[in-house]
């Protein structure tokens, strides 16, 4: 372990004993572990199910004869849809336990699904795909808090980084996998598979995943709630992580929301190309995963962190270059994007660890609101990407730009205060 994580950790939770009342702490040895596949397949569902029809956006807006705003609303609302439902799910699952709060998340997920499948017009559409992401999002942050329920903060970045190594598959199948469902069995399909997931998934989860709260905390109502997130908003290590997840995260939402506009609108290509490209793309997020597994707890969390925003820092430099100044090509916006990518998969799980780690009884409500503050965050850099670009790609690469550089200036801080 690095040094100076541990100088780090020990300031942490000097302040966040100050700042929260002592409350009795995880046993992560008796804690039950769930099988590493269904947490995979439980975190991996919300992803999916989010970037199976990003490269059909520009299509629903031709489909229904909608506004190009509108038919963004599919990607801006879903991710808000995660951003809020993580806020809920978190301290429910502190208070109630992880695995029924997971069960309801898929039955309602499940239920969406469906209802999307038979729309009729793109506002119950949007709706609906809405509520699917609510219910999809719980496995996201409900899972993240069962890692950490069953070990401490070091060997959770590392189970953690396997974890999402291995859920990273999902999304970065799901564009080509909508845009083959999209050609030779219509936009309804994509939902109807999304449903059999569910229902798999509910399967599952019924079957063999365990409980791994050991302390179940009280929440009196909403003022409970409102009181959990202010006492880890006081401490500044969660401030500081919580921020460097959403702003880095924020980096790749802006690419998620712009780079289908940029290749299909800019350059003609087909949705099939744009998923191809992203395939590629996502494979090196998850090498950037994997070399979270295996290095952190070597490394060090915070020095990973650094590494991590690094490398995202130059691959977007890289690729607004790319776009201002060579001609209009794919390569120049999904070659640099190599670089943000395992930059992303280094940082995100340290990142989010750390967030998670501040004060490990309420993992759930740290996760819950950690992620709503990198979906929010993603929700608006991803629409403002999609609502700003020409397909020329200078205003995704620029918004990326922002967000990266907004991450450094972060860390900058939480250096110069010692806080990690």
């Amino acid at each position: 372990m690095n040094p100076r994580d541990t100088a780090h950790d020990a300031a942490r939770d000097a302040e966040g004993a100050a700042a929260v009342p002592p409350k009795p702490v995880p046993d992560h040895s008796s804690a039950p572990a769930p099988p590493s596949w269904l947490l995979v397949a439980m975190v991996g569902a919300g992803p999916f199910t989010l970037q199976i029809i990003v490269p059909l956006l520009p299509g629903f807006a031709v489909l229904f004869a909608a506004p190009a705003g509108t038919a963004q609303l599919l990607l801006t609302l879903a991710l808000l849809g995660i951003a809020v439902g993580q806020l809920f799910y978190g301290p429910l699952s502190d208070r109630f336990g992880r695995r029924p709060l997971v069960i309801a998340a898929f039955a309602l997920f499940l239920a969406a699904s469906l209802g999307a499948a038979a729309a009729g017009m793109i506002a119950m559409l949007v709706a609906l795909r809405t509520i699917q992401a609510i219910g999809g999002c719980g496995g996201m942050v409900i899972g993240r808090a069962m890692i950490r329920d069953c070990f401490p903060r070091e060997k959770a970045a590392s189970v953690l980084g396997y974890v999402m190594m291995g859920m990273t598959v999902a999304p970065m199948v799901a564009p080509f996998v909508g845009s083959v469902m999209l050609e030779n069995f219509g936009w309804r399909s994509v939902f109807l598979l999304c449903a059999a997931i569910g229902a798999v998934l509910l399967v599952a989860i019924l079957r063999w995943l365990p409980e791994t709260l050991r302390h179940r905390q009280e929440m009196p109502g909403i003022a409970g709630l409102a009181t959990m997130y202010g006492a880890l908003l006081q401490v500044p290590a969660f401030r500081g992580h919580a921020a460097v997840v959403a702003l880095s995260s924020g980096v790749f939402f802006t690419f998620l929301g712009g780079a289908p506009h940029v290749v299909v609108t800019g350059l003609g290509l087909a949705p099939r190309d744009y998923a191809t490209a992203f395939l590629a793309t996502s494979g090196f997020f998850a090498f950037g995963n994997f070399l979270a597994g295996r290095y952190s707890q070597r490394v060090g969390v915070f020095r990973m962190i650094e590494i991590g925003t690094a490398l995202s820092f130059v691959g977007v430099t890289g690729a607004l270059l790319a776009v201002i100044f060579l001609p209009p090509s794919i390569l120049n916006l999904f070659v640099p994007s190599v670089l943000m990518a395992i930059g992303n998969g280094i940082s995100q799980t340290n990142a989010m660890v750390s967030a998670l780690s501040v004060r490990p009884q309420l993992a759930g409500t740290a996760s819950g609101l950690t992620g709503f503050a990198q979906m929010g965050t993603g929700a608006a850099l991803s629409w403002a990407a999609g609502a700003l670009e020409s397909g020329s790609g200078v205003a995704t690469t620029g918004i990326m730009m922002a967000s990266a550089a907004a991450t450094q200036i972060v860390l900058a801080v939480m250096r110069l205060r010692r806080i990690g």
